[in-house]
C-alpha cells in the first residue's frame, strides 16, 4: 500500500514540495567529487610504487624490483584464490546441504528472522567473506616471498646433518616453505571449518536446544571431514616436527641457546612424534569414516586418545626421560650431542678451522735491546685513534658549517700505511639559511676525502694529514672529490636543473651542476607529480628551480643503497670510505645468513656486534639487528660511488649455497669475483661484523672437547673496555702487526679475550684482513697459558702510575678533559706489549690533542727485581715509552715499520695554517695553566708564544687565498 506524505504548502493551489532527491546539477556534481576522490586516492597509492620503480631502474636494477613484484603478486593470487576458494565452497557447500525444513522450536524462530533478512543478500556476503579471508590470505602468503624463493631456487650444502643424514639445504631452504604450507592448511581448514559450522547451524542442520538429533547427516559428514582434515595436517605437522628438532633452539646450561638435538630429543621426543604421527593418522581415518557410519562416537574417541597420547608421549614422557635418565649423568648422555653442535656450529660460522695455539705468556728473549728492537717491528702502533680524533678532522678541516666528519673515522690503508679516513659530508643543519631551495637545490654534496696517517702525530698532537685542504691535496693521486651519496646524507637533493648547486667557499664561491647519471629525470610532469605526493611535497610539482635535465637523488646513504638493491642481505654496520681509480668508493661488506643450520647455535645479530663503538651510534649498527641466524658468510663486498651512487655487487665467497641460491633467483646482479679491479682489492678488509659473531662463538666453541666444553672451565669472555666507563664490549681494532711466526706485518683485525669472571688474560685473536693476501680470512687464536695481566689489569696500573696522577692533576687544573685512546693488544716475544695514546683536550680547546703514551709489557715469568718485565710506563712519545719500558738507555725514536718511510705533511700553505692554530692552541692551554698557578714568567711566554702563532696563521692564510688554485 502505498503512503503518500499530506501536502505542506497553502492548499491544494499551494506549491508542492519535493523531498529527499536532490537535483540533477547537485547530483553530477556529487559524483564528479566521488570519482576525483577515488581517483585521488588510487593515484596515492600508486605513486609509491612509480617511484620505486623509477628508482629501481635509475640504479639499474630494475630486475629485483619485477622478480619482487611479480613474486609478491603470485604469492597473493595463488594463496588468496586457495583461502577464497576453500572458505567459499564449504560455505556453499554447508548451505546446499541444509535441511529443507526447519524444526519447529523456539531456536529455529529466532533464527527464521536471520534467515529471511540474508536472503536478500546471500551471493553479496558469500563474496564478501571470500574476498575478505582471500585479501588477508593473500597479504600474508606475499610476505613469504624470500621463504619460496629460497626454496625453488635451492642448491645443496653438500653436508649432510648427523641425525637423519638429509642435504642442509633441506633444513635452510625446504623445510621453511613446507612449515608455510602447513601453516596455511591449518589455517584454510580451521576458517572453513568455523564458516561451515556457523551457515549449519544458520540454516537448521546444527541445533544446540532444539529437540531431536543435534545434527543432520549431511552437516555430521561435511564436518567430520573439515575435522578429518584438520587431523590429517596434525599428522603432517608431527612428522614435520621429528626434523624440526635438528633447528629447534632451547636452553641448555653447557651452551646457553642451544640448537639440535639432545640425548631426550633423539631418545624420546623423536620417537614420541613418530608414535603421535600414527595415532594422527589413525584419528583422520576415522573421521573420513563418518561418511558412511554417520556417528561421532569413534571419531571423538580417537581425537581424545590423540590429545591424551599428546600429553603423555609427547610431554611426560620426555620430562621422565629426562629426569630420570639424564639427569643423573648428564655429562655422558649429552656428550655425543655436544659434539655435534660443536662441530656444526664450528662449521656454520667458518670458524671450523680455527684451533687454539698455545702461548705462554713468558718471554723468550732476555736482551734488553732485543726486545727494545723487535718491539719497532712487531707492529704500525697506530697512536692516532679513529674513535677519538674526529674532533680534530672536524676543527682543522671542516671549513665551512655545512660540512661534517662522522663522528668515529675509518681506518684503511694507503702507500702500505694504516690511515684514518674521514668524508667531508654535507651536514644539512650547518647551512647558513635554511630554506626548501638551499636545502635541496643548492647545498647538495660534500667535498674531499681527509686523511691523516695513523702512526704519527706533529709535535702538539695533531694529526698529520697525508690529504688535507680544500680542495683537498697531498699524496693521493687526483680524484673526483664531490660526495654526493655518503653516510650522513639522508635527505633528498634536485640537482642538474636550472639551479646552480654550491660547489665550495674557497677564494669566492665556486658553482656546479651534477653531470652524473644517478637519480631520477623530473623533467615530466607525472614524474614530478608522483614525488610530490611520495615525498608530502607540492612544491616539486610547480617549483621554477626544476626543470630540463633536473634529477632527483634519494636513497643516499651507502647501506640504504645495498641494502636495497639487495634486499636479501645482512649489512655490515661500517660501510668505510676508499680513493680508487679517481673515484671515492664507498665498500660495504653484505652477508648471507640463515637460522636453519641443523645443530648450529644460533645468536642474535644486534646483540653480537654490540661494542663500545655501536652503543648510541645507529651509523655503526649492523642492518637486521634482531636477526636470529646460526649460518653466516660474508659473501658479497659492494661498492658505493660517491658521486653517481652506482651500486656494485661482487662475489666474494664463491661456495658459498646461500649465496649461489639468491644468484639463482635473481640472476645477473653479483657481479663474478674476477671483476674486482686490483685498485679496489687493495682497499678491500676482513669486516668487523663477521669478526665480532665469530669472537664471540670462540669464547666458548674454541673448546672442542665434549667434557670439557659441557664444564665450561676453559669458558672465555669479550672483555669490557677499560678505556670506556660504560662496561660495553672491547671493540676489534684494525692493526698492522705480526703474530708468532710470521717474518712480516699483516694487516689484521685483532681482540683479546679474558677468562669467564676473572680479568687476567685468557686468549688473542686476530685474523688476516688483507684481501690481495694468499691467507686473508685466516684466524690465528692464541690460548694463553700463563696469568698474564688482562686490558682492565693494564688500565688500572696505568691509572696509578705517579706520574700519570700528576698529569691528571695538571690537565685538570688547565681545566682539561683526559680521553684514553685504543688500548692496543701485540703479541711480543712470548709476552704482551700494550700501547694506549693518551689525548688532552681543553676546555677552550675545539679538539684533543695527543699529549702522553702508554706502554706496557706483560711477561709472566718475571724474576724478583728484574724491572723490564711487567713495566707499565708513561712517556711523552712513543718511542720514550718503548725505550722506558725495556730499560733502554737513551731516546731512540721509533722507526717506521720496514718498508715504510715516516709519513710528511703535505708542504701547502694550508698544512702550514694547521700548524699554526695547533700552536696557538696548545699557546693558549698553557697560558691558562701558568695563570693558575701565578706563574707569569711562563705566562709571559706563552703569551709571545701565542703572539707568534697568530700571525702565522694570519700570515699562512693570506698566502694560502694568494696561491691556491682549486681543483675539482
Amino acid at each position: 500500500m502505498a503512503f503518500q506524505m499530506p501536502d505542506r504548502g497553502g492548499g491544494p493551489t499551494g506549491p508542492r514540495i519535493r523531498v529527499g532527491r536532490p537535483s540533477r546539477r547537485a547530483r553530477t556534481l556529487l559524483m564528479t567529487l566521488g570519482v576525483l576522490a577515488v581517483l585521488a586516492m588510487a593515484f596515492v597509492m600508486f605513486a609509491g610504487f612509480w617511484t620505486d620503480w623509477l628508482w629501481y631502474r635509475s640504479v639499474h636494477y630494475s630486475t629485483v624490483f619485477t622478480t619482487t613484484l611479480w613474486t609478491k603478486i603470485g604469492l597473493f593470487a595463488v594463496f588468496g584464490l586457495l583461502m577464497a576458494a576453500a572458505v567459499g565452497l564449504n560455505i556453499w557447500l554447508a548451505h546446499r546441504l541444509r535441511p529443507p525444513l526447519s524444526a519447529m522450536s523456539l531456536e529455529q524462530q529466532s533464527l527464521d528472522r536471520y534467515r529471511m533478512g540474508l536472503a536478500p543478500y546471500k551471493k553479496w556476503v558469500l563474496l564478501g567473506i571470500t574476498a575478505l579471508v582471500g585479501l588477508i590470505a593473500g597479504a600474508s602468503a606475499s610476505g613469504q616471498w624470500r621463504t619460496w624463493l629460497m626454496y625453488v631456487n635451492g642448491v645443496p650444502f653438500g653436508q649432510k646433518d648427523p641425525q637423519f643424514k638429509l642435504d642442509v639445504a633441506f633444513y635452510a631452504f625446504d623445510l621453511p616453505w613446507y612449515r608455510f604450507l602447513l601453516g596455511f592448511g591449518f589455517a584454510a581448514t580451521v576458517l572453513s571449518l568455523i564458516a561451515a559450522a556457523l551457515t549449519h547451524y544458520l540454516y537448521g542442520g546444527l541445533r544446540i536446544t532444539s529437540p531431536g538429533a543435534r545434527a543432520t547427516a549431511a552437516a555430521t559428514g561435511h564436518l567430520s571431514v573439515l575435522l578429518g582434515v584438520f587431523v590429517s595436517l596434525k599428522a603432517v605437522a608431527y612428522w614435520l616436527d621429528r626434523y624440526g628438532l635438528a633447528v629447534k633452539s632451547s636452553d641448555f646450561k653447557a651452551t646457553g641457546n642451544w640448537t639440535g638435538l639432545r640425548y631426550v630429543d633423539a631418545n624420546a621426543y623423536l620417537p614420541a612424534k613418530t608414535i603421535l604421527f600414527c595415532i594422527a593418522v589413525i584419528c583422520a581415518v576415522l573421521f573420513f569414516a563418518t561418511l558412511w557410519r554417520r556417528t561421532w562416537q569413534l571419531p571423538v574417541i580417537g581425537f581424545g586418545l590423540m590429545v591424551l597420547s599428546a600429553i603423555l608421549i609427547g610431554g611426560l614422557y620426555p620430562a621422565i626421560v629426562q629426569k630420570f635418565q639424564v639427569q643423573p649423568n648428564e655429562q655422558a648422555k649429552e656428550a655425543p650431542y655436544i659434539k655435534k653442535n660443536i662441530d656444526a656450529t664450528r662449521q656454520a660460522y667458518a670458524i671450523g678451522d680455527t684451533t687454539p695455539e698455545n702461548y705462554s705468556g713468558k718471554s723468550t728473549v732476555k736482551a734488553k735491546d732485543k726486545l727494545r728492537n723487535d718491539a719497532d717491528s712487531a707492529a704500525a702502533y697506530r697512536l692516532l685513534d679513529p674513535n677519538i680524533v674526529s674532533p680534530t678532522f672536524q676543527q682543522l678541516e671542516q671549513k665551512r658549517k655545512y660540512y661534517q666528519f662522522p663522528t668515529t673515522l675509518d681506518i684503511d690503508r694507503y702507500q702500505g700505511k694504516d690511515t684514518v679516513v674521514g668524508l667531508r659530508e654535507l651536514n644539512i643543519k650547518g647551512i647558513p639559511k635554511r630554506n626548501w631551495i638551499n636545502d635541496h637545490f643548492t647545498y647538495t654534496h660534500g667535498y674531499g676525502a681527509i686523511m691523516a696517517t695513523g702512526t704519527t702525530t706533529d709535535a702538539n698532537g695533531s694529526p698529520v694529514f697525508t690529504e688535507a685542504g680544500l680542495p683537498t691535496s697531498g699524496q693521493t693521486p687526483k680524484y673526483q672529490q664531490r660526495i654526493y651519496y655518503g653516510e650522513k646524507t639522508d635527505q633528498y637533493s634536485i640537482v642538474g636543473g636550472p639551479q646552480k648547486e654550491l660547489d665550495y667557499e674557497e677564494n669566492g664561491e665556486k658553482t656546479t651542476s651534477y653531470e652524473g647519471k644517478s637519480g631520477v629525470n623530473l623533467s615530466n610532469a607525472f614524474n614530478r607529480a608522483a614525488y610530490a605526493v611520495a615525498f608530502s611535497e607540492p612544491q616539486i610539482l610547480y617549483s621554477g628551480a626544476i626543470g630540463e635535465g633536473s634529477r632527483i637523488l634519494y636513497n643516499r646513504t651507502p647501506k640504504e643503497r645495498v641494502e636495497a638493491v639487495a634486499p636479501w642481505l645482512t649489512i655490515d654496520g661500517d660501510a668505510y670510505p676508499a680513493v680508487v681509480d679517481g673515484r671515492i668508493q664507498w665498500i660495504v661488506d653484505a652477508y648471507t645468513t640463515t637460522n636453519g643450520y641443523p645443530y648450529a647455535s644460533r645468536t642474535t645479530l644486534g646483540e653480537t656486534t654490540a661494542d663500545a663503538l655501536t652503543v648510541g651510534n645507529q651509523q655503526r649498527t649492523v642492518v637486521a639487528q634482531q636477526n636470529q641466524v646460526n649460518y653466516i658468510r660474508n659473501s658479497v663486498k659492494a661498492t658505493v660511488d660517491a658521486y653517481d651512487g652506482t651500486v656494485n655487487l661482487y662475489q666474494w665467497d664463491t661456495k658459498d649455497p646461500v649465496l649461489k641460491t639468491w644468484m639463482k633467483a635473481f640472476p645477473d646482479t653479483v657481479k663474478p669475483r674476477a671483476e674486482i679491479k686490483p685498485g679496489l682489492m687493495q682497499h678491500l678488509r676482513y669486516p668487523q661484523d663477521m669478526f665480532k659473531v665469530q669472537r664471540e662463538l670462540l669464547t666458548r666453541y674454541h673448546v672442542e672437547d665434549p667434557a670439557q666444553f659441557y664444564s665450561g672451565s676453559d669458558a672465555w669472555q669479550v672483555p669490557d673496555d677499560p678505556t670506556n666507563k660504560d662496561g660495553n664490549a672491547v671493540p676489534p681494532y684494525y692493526l698492522s702487526m705480526k703474530m708468532p711466526g710470521d717474518q712480516q706485518q699483516r694487516f689484521s683485525l685483532t681482540t683479546t679475550f679474558t677468562p669467564n669472571g676473572r680479568p687476567n688474560l685468557g686468549g688473542f685473536m686476530a685474523v688476516d684482513a688483507d684481501a690481495t693476501s694468499k691467507e686473508y680470512g685466516r684466524i690465528r687464536l692464541l690460548r694463553v697459558t700463563s696469568d698474564v695481566p688482562g686490558p682492565a689489569q693494564v688500565q688500572s696500573k696505568l691509572n696509578g702510575l705517579p706520574s700519570v696522577a700528576q698529569f691528571v692533576r695538571d690537565m685538570k687544573g688547565a681545566d682539561s678533559d683526559i680521553q684514553y685512546g685504543n688500548l692496543l693488544t701485540v703479541p711480543l716475544d712470548g709476552g704482551f706489549l700494550y700501547v694506549e695514546p693518551v689525548y688532552a683536550q681543553g676546555r677552550n680547546a675545539l679538539y684533543p690533542l695527543l699529549k702522553k703514551v702508554a706502554v706496557s709489557y706483560v711477561d709472566a715469568d718475571q724474576p724478583d727485581g728484574d724491572t723490564t718485565k711487567d713495566t707499565t710506563v708513561f712517556e711523552n712519545t712513543l718511542g720514550e715509552g718503548l725505550n722506558a719500558v725495556f730499560g733502554v738507555e737513551g731516546a731512540k725514536p721509533t722507526p717506521p715499520p720496514p718498508g715504510e718511510t715516516t709519513p710528511k705533511p703535505p708542504a701547502t700553505a694550508d698544512a702550514a695554517l694547521n700548524q699554526a692554530i695547533a700552536d696557538a692552541q696548545k699557546a693558549y692551554a698553557d697560558a691558562e695553566a701558568a695563570l693558575k698557578k701565578g706563574d707569569w714568567t711562563a705566562y709571559g711566554k706563552a703569551q709571545e708564544t701565542l703572539q707568534d702563532a697568530i700571525q702565522r696563521a694570519a700570515d699562512a692564510s693570506a698566502k694560502l687565498k694568494a696561491a691556491q688554485k682549486p681543483t675539482g
